[in-house]
């Protein structure tokens, strides 16, 4: 018997079965971490994300995983709370995701390819490009704890034509993907802390050969959870709807 979320369409003498993305990708994330591989669990997180000697993977396992928050990064994002494997809801979501940071870079850059503006991002300073707490009050704003360093105005120094001289496109690269990620964990931590959910994963293919953004990430959780949250993240990022899709097509008999 085929289930009732299962819709097939015949094309060229081949059966394709239509099935729900979301399901899918918890069904997938939920097997690939269960199953591991050669014994080593496929979730991690980082420590020190923003110290480039001393930052580090560490393992993390998800021996009762719920309830977890999932972020799943595509195009757009999309926050979920799964508190079992056919049990969750989506909480929240976004449209900035890796296709406005992707089309963003296409505009100001002219790249042509997601490396490639990975590429620019992974060279460029940030700092040119957007407006800092200590910009605007000459170092940190201790009142709120914000400190020096931290972003008060995305894009707020491209105000001026002088700032905008100065600038190349790897800082335009890296200032959209900090914009982006930075959004991100703001959103995934105000909803972790609305769901009362500790465990924060990362997932989509976003995030697949993305060692920058998921630092980024790692440090835009720390910092907006003042260290209280850990962004986790999974081996073998991209293909969990994938197996997800097989898992369930396997049961189809």
């Amino acid at each position: 018997m085929v289930s009732d979320s299962l819709s097939c369409l015949q094309v060229g003498g081949l059966q394709l079965w239509k099935l729900d993305e979301l399901d899918c990708l918890i069904k997938g994330v939920l097997f690939i971490e269960s199953v591991g591989f050669n014994g080593q669990s496929q979730c991690f997180y980082l420590e020190n994300p923003k110290d480039p000697e001393k930052c580090q993977k560490i393992p993390y396992t998800l021996k009762n995983p719920y309830p977890l928050l999932l972020v799943n990064i595509g195009s757009g994002v999309s926050i979920l709370a799964v508190y079992s494997q056919n049990d969750y809801k989506r909480v929240s979501g976004t449209s900035l995701g890796g296709g406005t940071f992707f089309g963003l870079c296409c505009l100001l850059t002219g790249c042509s390819t997601f490396e490639e503006a990975l590429e620019m991002a992974a060279l460029g300073d940030s700092t040119k490009v957007d407006k800092l707490v200590r910009d605007i009050y000459g170092g940190d704003y201790e009142r709120f704890g914000l400190p020096g360093y931290a972003v008060a105005s995305s894009f707020g120094n491209m105000m001026s034509k002088e700032r905008r001289d100065l600038v190349s496109k790897e800082d335009l690269a890296r200032a959209t993907l900090i914009t982006i990620t930075n959004n991100i964990g703001s959103l995934a931590r105000m909803c972790a802390v609305n769901e009362n959910i500790s465990r924060v994963v990362f997932v989509g293919n976003f995030l697949r050969i993305n060692t920058i953004s998921i630092k980024l990430l790692a440090y835009a959780m720390d910092y907006w959870s003042k260290g209280q949250l850990k962004a986790l993240f999974l081996e073998h990022e991209g293909y969990f709807g994938a197996v997800g899709a097989l898992l369930e097509l396997l049961n189809t008999t």
